[in-house]
């Protein structure tokens, strides 16, 4: 087997991940359908506002990009799927740009050496066995390698994670997967499992997350309806290392291209499964409660002809990314009500909510970076 890794799909993630293998000494080949990027990534002329990546790529010389998957065939025997799987109106992901993929690999033919096919893009429990299903006869071993990652730290994550999660095709794929985790990061916990059980993880992981942030805001909204202190409350729950100070604080509800969507898929998936999730689906009710709690305490301490100003209105600092942002609806009701919100963030968040909301908002001077 040749030390070269196939990573299909350079968006964020993807991008982020093929330089992260490039780093510690593997040879990329890199593949997207967007030609615009793959040139960018060539004359390392790409941008973004995700730390580290431009500098890593200036210093890449181990990376190459291509828009011709049967490029990356030719070259790499290891093939990393970071392609994009949006929800669908029921909650479910969106399998469409994988299964292409799959489709592409498959008219492509039988491959002469064993092609490791590893997803990493969110997908429905189960996905991956049928994926495998469709390569199997095509000399394929088929894993799922979940990204636990979070936006605005994707390179730190990939080198320092919490741990590894190998839903292996079988026993020389989970070795494999393990030795290029263990050289990104030595330190790197690292559990193997059935590529089913590994699917389920990843969507369960990010339910508890919202059920922890959602139980911290309900204490916290208790807290201050009966005038006592939810932050000293919640530090000292925090303390407790059985629940940890982590998405453990009072504040906006949970948000992003994340948490929602994996919260909705674990529904739809313990449902197709025979389980009723009450858990999951109060959290999803608690959460737009808590908004709604937000904007009536505002209203109720603060006058009419307050100047609000929001430093921020994604879903959490330091990004541009809009989806699901509390922050957003929470200044989209109190203007609503007749407050006067001023917005102040990075020019391309600016531009995306003025497109959006219009005269909605005022825009105050524009920032080059968060607080």
């Amino acid at each position: 087997m040749n030390d070269k890794i196939g990573v299909i799909g350079l968006g964020r993630l993807g991008f982020c991940w093929a330089l992260t293998l490039e780093k510690v000494g593997y040879n990329v080949i890199g593949c997207d359908i967007d030609g615009t990027k793959i040139d960018a990534i060539k004359s390392k002329t790409f941008k973004t506002r995700e730390p580290y990546v431009e500098q890593g790529l200036l210093k890449s010389s181990n990376l190459s990009a291509t828009t011709e998957l049967h490029n990356v065939l030719a070259e790499a025997d290891i093939l990393f799927a970071v392609v994009r799987t949006d929800s669908k109106d029921d909650g479910k992901f969106d399998h469409s740009q994988l299964d292409a993929l799959v489709a592409n690999l498959i008219s492509i033919g039988r491959q002469n050496r064993t092609k490791h096919f590893v997803i990493c893009s969110n997908v429905m429990p189960g996905y991956s066995d049928t994926v495998y299903d469709r390569l199997k006869d095509l000399n394929y071993t088929v894993s799922y390698n979940p990204e636990l990652v979070a936006q605005g730290r994707i390179m730190q994550d990939y080198e320092s994670p919490d741990m590894v999660i190998i839903g292996e095709g079988n026993s020389d794929a989970g070795d494999i997967l393990e030795r290029i985790h263990n050289r990104i990061c030595s330190k790197a916990i690292i559990h193997r499992m059935s590529r089913k059980s590994a699917e389920i993880f990843k969507v369960s992981l990010n339910c508890f997350l919202t059920t922890k942030i959602t139980f911290a805001n309900i204490v916290g909204d208790a807290a201050l309806n009966a005038g006592a202190e939810p932050d000293k409350i919640l530090a000292a729950l925090g303390d407790d290392s059985r629940i940890g100070k982590k998405y453990f604080s009072h504040g906006f509800g949970y948000g992003g291209p994340c948490l929602p969507r994996d919260n909705d898929a674990f529904i739809q998936f313990a449902e197709s499964a025979g389980i009723n999730p009450m858990i999951s689906k109060a959290v999803v009710e608690s959460n737009k409660l808590h908004l709604d709690y937000q904007v009536e305490q505002f209203c109720k301490t603060h006058d009419i002809d307050t100047e609000v100003v929001m430093p921020y209105v994604t879903y959490k600092p330091g990004v541009t990314i809009l989806t699901e942002s509390q922050q957003l609806f929470f200044a989209v009701a109190l203007a609503k009500r007749g407050y006067k919100i001023i917005i102040k963030d990075h020019p391309e968040v600016i531009s995306q909510v003025s497109e959006k909301y219009g005269n909605l908002f005022y825009y105050g001077e524009i920032v080059a970076e968060h607080p």
